[in-house]
């Protein structure tokens, strides 16, 4: 499986980028942009070995990824592992399909120098079709990330 990387530099501590990226509204905000506008959240939790659920659509027709926290060192690592996907609200992790992938990781590198904040996001590719929609899309997050972190609306 190929590993696609994406990094950003962020003008902001990484306290505040980790509580932005992995936070309820700062997620919803960002992760926005794989969802084109139909609502991106999560359900769960970002503590190590606990479920979560990565969701977009709208109420009814949910998709996404179903995942446990592979590991979780505040303000430094988080590393997602997919296990399945969610279809119409319904999670498959022993389809044909998805054991072709499934584990899949996610991780996210935070390092902080001279108050600025690198991202760096790891994705295990789950299919050759998705890596031209993740080249597109990772670095329209990470970019809205950046606004959000550096320009906050409080």
């Amino acid at each position: 499986m190929k590993t696609l990387h994406y990094t950003i530099a962020i003008d902001a501590p990484k306290e505040t980028v980790w509580n932005t990226m992995l936070g309820h509204e700062g997620y919803k905000a960002w992760a926005d942009e794989f969802a084109h506008g139909s609502g991106s959240d999560y359900e769960g939790s970002w503590e190590k070995g606990q479920r979560i659920r990565f969701l977009a659509g709208k109420e009814g027709s949910k998709e996404g990824m179903s995942s446990m926290i592979a590991d979780n060192r505040p303000y430094e690592f988080v590393s997602i592992k997919h296990l399945g996907y969610i279809k119409d609200g319904v999670e498959d992790t022993q389809s044909a399909e998805v054991k072709a992938w499934a584990p899949a990781f996610e991780n996210y590198s935070f390092s902080e120098k001279n108050g600025k904040t690198e991202v760096k996001v790891d994705v295990e590719e789950i299919s050759q079709m998705m890596e031209e929609f993740m080249d597109d899309v990772w670095p329209k997050a990470l970019a809205k990330l950046k606004d959000i972190c550096e320009h906050p609306l409080h």
